[in-house]
């Protein structure tokens, strides 16, 4: 079986396809076989005023399609000129290799990959900004 395992601790909740589930009081497993199903942990989820770097902008955009908030096609070309701009700075190999697996997820329609990609670069931004106000 393949696809996507969810490891889900007690009381967490995930939205699923636009559906927000609660998972019961112990640990569980979920596997998710349906391709393309549109899944957005919800302690992962960045609220609208945390939107606030650039990073944050490209992972709010991809999450706003799982969530079902935005249209794919139109959110595609959005990350993708997110993506891009994001690449004129971060200019190192790991954030090169995060920035193209996002660019090729996206590409794919993978959205749920391109925010898990994007998100890997939160710690980093937050580094350079922090330098940025030294």
């Amino acid at each position: 079986m393949s696809g996507l395992v969810l490891k889900l601790a007690p009381k967490e909740r995930v939205l699923i396809n636009g559906a927000v589930i609660e998972n019961g009081d112990r640990r569980s497993k979920l596997s998710i076989v349906t391709p393309g199903a549109n899944i957005l942990r919800l302690r992962d989820a960045i609220h609208p005023q945390e939107v606030n770097t650039p990073v944050r902008r490209v992972c709010y955009i991809a999450q706003l399609v799982l969530s079902g908030d935005a249209n794919p096609e139109e959110a595609k070309m959005q990350l993708l000129r997110g993506i891009e701009q994001l690449s004129q700075v971060l200019m190192d190999a790991d954030s090169r290799k995060q920035l193209n697996a996002a660019s090729s997820c996206v590409v794919q329609g993978h959205f749920y990959n391109a925010l898990k990609a994007m998100r890997s670069l939160l710690p980093r931004e937050e580094r350079l900004l922090a330098a940025g106000r030294a």
